[in-house]
């Protein structure tokens, strides 16, 4: 059983995920990062690969990856400062990246160095379902990843409940808006009704929302309906601002 599968299973609500810009603020801050995450009680990580094309992210994770790449960040360097911390870590992590990174880096490299590292999970919006479907769910499977699939409020019932019979040992990613990431300032009735009618369909996946989750209220109010949330955009903003060593204080805010 992977560590996140053991998590759901323990504590099925009110998970609480944090994404991190790998090498930002500083190039070695992503140590610092994870340790002082897990110390402050975040459930699983999301460990942002930087890419130059990021389709997905809003303005505040666009600008933060511009900074980790000037910076000098790259997979191999992620890769290597997630091992000098493996045995330290014991929540589990997840790759958050693109496609397109995987295939040019080597897609079974790639998978090589997450299982070296620790990470068991990725999240790759841009993937195609059937390049999964034919190919990289077995070579995932191999290296023992599971991959997170994304819906939206405009995906069919058809593709959310195939979704759904294609997760294993991971969840689903509820994008919380039709839009890319970025904090906002409350969640909307119709994005409640939007995670009522996920939650009608009786899925067997645990689901975790994420996009323009910033606060406690809109952590709590999201929870109310799905299992948990991912903080992005409001925490990279927040340890670009304020440092490494304030992450404790901005973790308790929210989960307090």
């Amino acid at each position: 059983m992977s560590k996140l599968s053991q998590l759901f299973k323990e504590k099925p609500n009110r998970l609480c995920s944090v994404y991190f810009t790998s090498g930002y603020p500083k190039l070695n801050d992503t140590g610092a990062i994870v340790k002082n995450l897990e110390a402050a009680g975040v459930d699983f990580l999301e460990v942002g690969l930087p890419y130059s094309d990021p389709m997905a992210d809003g303005p505040t994770i666009q600008h933060t990856s511009s900074v980790a790449l000037e910076n000098g960040i790259n997979l191999d360097v992620i890769f290597n400062q997630l091992e000098a911390i493996k045995n330290d870590i014991h929540i589990p992590l997840i790759a958050m990246g693109y496609f397109n990174q995987v295939v040019r880096y080597g897609a079974e490299k790639f998978c090589e160095k997450c299982q070296s590292v620790g990470i068991e999970t990725l999240v790759l919006p841009d993937m195609p379902m059937i390049e999964y479907e034919n190919t990289y769910k077995a070579l995932f499977a191999k290296y023992g990843l599971s991959n997170v699939f994304l819906i939206t409020p405009q995906t069919s019932e058809e593709r959310i409940k195939k979704i759904d019979e294609m997760t294993d040992d991971a969840f689903i990613y509820v994008v919380a808006s039709s839009s890319i990431t970025g904090a906002k300032g409350s969640i909307s009735d119709e994005q409640i009704a939007y995670f009522n009618r996920i939650k009608s369909y009786n899925l067997k996946s645990t689901l975790i929302a994420g996009f323009g989750i910033s606060s406690k209220e809109t952590f709590d109010t999201v929870c109310s309906h799905v299992n948990g949330a991912i903080i992005g955009s409001a925490f990279v903003k927040h340890v670009g601002a304020h440092g490494v060593n304030s992450i404790d204080a901005f973790v308790k805010n929210i989960i307090a």
